[in-house]
């Protein structure tokens, strides 16, 4: 799958979260770290070093792409604005975030429809287990790893596929 291709999870349309249309294609011949993202979770500290990423490989030819999510226990309450400003304010986010979407169930967003089917190291695939699930898409388009909601961005395991991606 390649992001030519009308199911690379690259190849769908999102809002920003300020509302406008996001390009993903933008991204193309990039690598990209999706997370369902959340402002009031125990892991929402996880921000920290999803930035740290953006920060030192954005020049190399990586985004994070934060996508948040209010499906977890109602821990992403906010609107568009209070998201944005809690992001900006608590965790100085640079990298960029989407309108919030549903992950699982039938309200799906059909970029989790696309990255649900890929299993991480134990396995699993399907629904998405907590916020913080993290995919990582390759520079051609395709989900080449995924990480449970636990595994710190800043792990040995991610920012190893993470570089594998890069020196592509």
């Amino acid at each position: 799958m390649t992001l030519s291709d009308s199911n690379s999870p690259l190849a769908v349309e999102i809002n920003t979260l300020q509302g406008d249309a996001a390009d993903l294609s933008q991204y193309a011949g990039k690598a990209v770290l999706v997370v369902n993202v959340a402002s009031k979770c125990g892991l929402t500290p996880q921000y920290t070093g999803l930035e740290n990423l953006q920060k030192s490989y954005a020049d190399k030819g990586f985004t994070v792409l934060g996508v948040p999510c209010n499906q977890f226990l109602g821990q992403e309450p906010g609107s568009a604005e209070e998201i944005a400003e809690f992001c900006s304010a608590t965790y100085g986010v640079t990298f960029p975030l989407t309108e919030k979407v549903e992950v699982n169930g039938e309200g799906r967003h059909t970029l989790y429809e696309r990255l649900v089917g890929f299993a991480d190291a134990e396995g699993h695939t399907g629904d998405i287990r907590w916020n913080f699930e993290k995919f990582l898409i390759g520079r051609d388009g395709t989900v080449v790893a995924r990480f449970s909601p636990q595994t710190e961005p800043e792990s040995a395991e991610l920012v190893a596929a993470l570089e594998a991606q890069l020196a592509r």
